[in-house]
């Protein structure tokens, strides 16, 4: 099971999304598969060792940036690129998060991002990296 930790500014319009895809979950049978919970992301810090991935809303990228050049987070954090966010299907983002722990796993670099998507706000996707 892949555990995700979902981040916003304030932790309003994250929860909202969880318990939207929460439901997702349970209508696509996923729930072995996947959990998901919200935090804002000024008190996730705290959480980070309980979940596989921490994926952020994309106008948190400037402060994810801050949080990793000053320390060393180990679970890959990953900031959703504008229409993904929009969009936000539960099984594209199980995809993605499940190719980027992979990838941490090599790198462990973060905030972790798939070949050439380095600019969060240029990415136009609004599916799973490999499925485009």
């Amino acid at each position: 099971m892949i555990k995700i930790l979902l981040c916003c500014g304030g932790g309003f319009s994250s929860s909202y999304v969880a318990e939207r895809m929460k439901k997702e979950i349970k209508s696509s049978g996923m729930e072995k598969d996947v959990m998901i919970e919200f935090s804002p992301f000024s008190i996730a810090k705290e959480k980070f060792l309980e979940f596989d991935i921490v994926v952020c809303c994309p106008h948190l990228n400037i402060y994810v940036k801050q949080l990793v050049e000053k320390e060393d987070v180990p679970v890959p954090i990953y900031v959703l690129p504008p229409r993904m966010y929009g969009n936000m299907e539960i099984k594209e983002i199980y995809q993605d998060a499940c190719d980027l722990i992979e990838m941490f796993k090599q790198t462990h670099q973060n905030p972790i991002h798939f070949p050439q998507e380095d600019n969060v706000l240029r990415i136009t996707r609004q599916c799973a990296y490999r499925h485009q």
